[in-house]
């Protein structure tokens, strides 16, 4: 390393082989941002005065339970999901509700003004209130926003932006984390929410750096199956709120609409009953939810194979061997399909005594009727295990008219209930009551 150029390296004596390197120093637009803190000091929590976080509105209630209650100032939000999605579409709307009591700001760096008024006009949206800035550059966004004083800002997206500082690209690993790292800073010393769009990798991860979720407050993800009209929005971080909440909404030609009641949107109740459904009352969050669980054990003349959708193919595996071991289910020569109704995807354990009583029901022929609801956490030695939830998982299920619970034994506040609830202790004891 030399300060100059040399014909001769000084190292290692060799002629004609240093190269220039420029290296830049921050922009004067990122040094004006830079401001200078008082030096902290040690504080006991009970000299630290709380007080109740103010929250605006979204105009949606499915975006607002999952933030928690509504936008937070100063705030930064993270929202990611496959291209389609309707990400764009959900900020678009937040913009145009925001814009009704406060000055909002949606900044596109991929589409250009005519196409972000094509899609307004196209959801029905107010045209005079919602305002546009087609650009990439950081330094003149901030400079717009520093004019304009939004108290909500949309960036779509950040791989779309780039800052003068770094010679690197739009999109690559150090524009994303720097300029992800600006717009926190400004979002947190001025009060200003900012809702920032992000995309996706092949894996379905957020791309970019890992710091860019660390960053922000909270991550927001879209979930939905390709060809569905269902969209389902999960918190997988939350420094305001609940962390796994979810919302529902439905993709219409008007835009996306919160499901109020996404319980029967979840569940295919129909006149004809089939083998291999079963309800199960799920928690995702706070919130209970009924969804169907659907069971195809085929016969093959080959490699068995366990194909799972919204349930973990590792968690099958170890079911089926429960299943083999403790009801005496030969599986080794069918092929095994698990389907969760709606795209939504189950994490829970007490998802397992559903998905076991699903493939009996498909393996025996025997309906498990339709009235009746099943949840329980199964172990590996056929032992039902109880879950949290148990009232507010019989409480939505009477709500939606069941009449019977299967599952793992519940607190006495749950038996009070009108329904005719079966606890159970054992993964045989609950096939013998389905049989019934």
């Amino acid at each position: 390393m030399s300060p100059k150029w040399q014909g001769q390296c000084p190292s290692c004596q060799a002629w004609n082989t240093l190269e220039e390197a420029v290296v830049n120093a921050p922009s004067s637009a990122l040094k004006a941002r830079s401001t200078v803190t008082a030096a902290s000091r040690v504080v006991r929590l009970s000299e630290v005065t709380l007080e109740d976080t103010a929250r605006w509105p979204t105009g949606s209630t499915e975006l607002d339970r999952t933030l928690g209650g509504g936008l937070v100032p100063g705030g930064v939000i993270l929202i990611g999901g496959d291209p389609g999605i309707g990400k764009s579409t959900l900020t678009l709307q937040v913009i145009d509700a925001i814009a009704q009591t406060r000055r909002a700001l949606y900044v596109t760096g991929e589409e250009s003004a005519a196409q972000v008024a094509s899609r307004a006009r196209r959801l029905a949206l107010d045209l005079d209130r919602i305002e546009v800035l087609p650009e990439t550059g950081l330094e003149a966004i901030f400079t717009h926003i520093g004019s304009a004083r939004p108290d909500v800002v949309v960036i779509d997206s950040i791989q779309t932006l780039y800052s003068e500082a770094f010679n690197s690209a739009p999109g690559s690993v150090v524009q994303v984390r720097e300029c992800a790292a600006e717009l926190v800073r400004y979002a947190k010393s001025n009060g200003v929410a900012i809702i920032i769009v992000g995309h996706v990798t092949k894996e379905g991860s957020i791309a970019g750096p890992r710091v860019l979720e660390h960053l922000v407050d909270t991550v927001i993800y879209f979930e939905g199956e390709a060809g569905s009209n269902i969209r389902i929005i999960r918190a997988l971080k939350n420094r305001f709120g609940a962390a796994n909440e979810i919302g529902v909404f439905s993709m219409t030609e008007d835009g996306l609409r919160g499901v109020s009641n996404p319980s029967s949107l979840f569940l295919a109740r129909g006149q004809q009953q089939s083998p291999g459904n079963v309800v199960f009352p799920a928690i995702e969050g706070s919130r209970p939810l009924l969804v169907q669980v659907q069971a195809l054990v085929d016969r093959t003349a080959g490699n068995p194979r366990r194909v799972c959708t919204g349930f973990d193919a590792q968690r099958l595996a170890m079911l089926l061997a429960v299943m083999n071991r403790h009801l005496g289910s030969q599986l080794g020569g069918f092929d095994v399909f698990i389907n969760v109704v709606g795209g939504i995807k189950i994490n829970e354990p007490a998802a397992d005594l559903p998905i076991i009583a699903a493939i009996w029901s498909s393996l025996t022929g025997k309906i498990v009727d339709s009235g009746i609801c099943v949840f329980g956490e199964v172990g590996l030695g056929g032992e039902v295990r109880p879950v949290v939830g148990g009232a507010l998982r019989i409480a939505e299920s009477q709500k939606l008219g069941f009449n019977r619970i299967v599952g793992s034994a519940v607190g006495k506040r749950a038996l009070n209930s009108d329904m005719r609830i079966d606890s159970i202790e054992r993964v045989d004891a609950a096939i013998e009551l389905l049989r019934q």
